[in-house]
């Protein structure tokens, strides 16, 4: 990180942060609802495009705030969606905190050793491991569940790649504006 990022990462305190939050909980949830009205090939495959708040958050905010986005997201959108408390709301929840502390985790204990969007397909892969264990334990209970494991891998992969594009554009834009403003209101 060089000094610049750093101002700018830690200009996000207070009552700033909080609004962010509730900025990337509002943007996850329009995304969230807006993928649900995409057809999809099956039944299991959807982009994610949702997760690209967790992410932001966890580069902008932190792990804790991460969570909260996510787990805020899950909660309102299940409502909004009516899903609520069915087995899609669990395998949602399940995946959705589980890739957020794989992310959180590797970008903590290897920082330089993934980019955002290695991050990213790791907690996309995560995100579907989780769903096919709780699929597995509440819904189906058959071991030729496994035969999708290559295909949610996959899809891990090209999702994930995506998530994190999108993720790295907006984190590499936001921290560039954080550092024009902190420029700005040091007269630099």
């Amino acid at each position: 990180m060089t000094p610049s990022s750093d101002r700018a990462s830690t200009a996000l305190f207070g009552s700033r942060r909080v609004v962010y939050a509730a900025v990337l909980v509002a943007t996850g949830l329009v995304l969230f609802v807006f993928e649900s009205l995409i057809p999809r090939p099956l039944p299991w495959l959807k982009p994610g495009l949702a997760n690209v708040a967790g992410l932001i958050a966890l580069y902008l905010l932190g792990m804790r705030e991460a969570i909260a986005v996510t787990l805020v997201r899950i909660l309102v959108g299940a409502l909004l969606l009516g899903t609520f408390f069915n087995p899609a709301f669990f395998l949602s929840l399940g995946g959705g905190m589980m890739a957020v502390f794989a992310m959180g985790t590797v970008r903590y204990v290897a920082k330089d050793a993934f980019s955002i969007i290695g991050i990213s397909v790791c907690g996309a892969a995560c995100h579907n491991l989780v769903q096919m264990w709780l699929a597995y334990a509440l819904i189906v209970r058959r071991m030729e569940l496994l035969f999708l494991l290559p295909a949610m891998l996959l899809a891990a992969v090209v999702t994930g790649t995506v998530v994190g594009l999108i993720g790295h554009l907006a984190v590499t834009g936001a921290l560039g504006r954080l550092s024009a403003t902190g420029r700005a209101n040091d007269g630099g």
